[in-house]
């Protein structure tokens, strides 16, 4: 493994953590803020998505240590890293919160899938085999999301 390679592949893995910390966050807000006749079962499908992936947070990070780099330390570095929008509006309808959370995580996968590529580059096949899990859990969760919005 180059040390091009190999710091390219922690850079890519602490942009996956960034967008990994900013869709729970975007997540868990509209589990919060969700309302609206479809608001029980928005507000848990909202909150077992926010959970998931929540739970990869440190899985990524622990990638990142076991590359030998550093991961992101400070909701500056994460606002600093991440692909995904922040949204501040509380008061957005059910149906926006569905479809942007669908762009994001189709955001997420794509991600994902500069991980992955970046992972083969370097050689580490771990990095490479544990991210297939992660992606199809996150295409799981656009499916979802779709499926929702018909």
């Amino acid at each position: 493994m180059t040390s091009n390679a190999k710091a390219a592949l922690i850079d890519s893995l602490n942009g996956l953590l960034a967008d990994a910390f900013s869709l729970y966050i975007k997540t868990k807000n509209f589990h919060w803020h969700v309302r609206g006749p479809q608001f029980h079962d928005l507000h848990l499908l909202f909150d077992t998505q926010a959970t998931e992936i929540f739970a990869l947070t440190d899985l990524i990070a622990e990638r990142v240590r076991k590359q030998g780099g550093a991961t992101l330390t400070s909701p500056a570095a994460i606002a600093a890293k991440t692909q995904i929008k922040a949204q501040d509006d509380n008061s957005i309808d059910a149906m926006a919160m569905v479809k942007e959370l669908a762009q994001d995580n189709n955001t997420f996968i794509a991600k994902l899938r500069e991980v992955k590529a970046a992972a083969e580059e370097a050689g580490d096949n771990a990095t490479d085999g544990i991210v297939d899990d992660w992606t199809d859990q996150a295409e799981q969760r656009a499916w979802f999301l779709r499926e929702i919005m018909g």
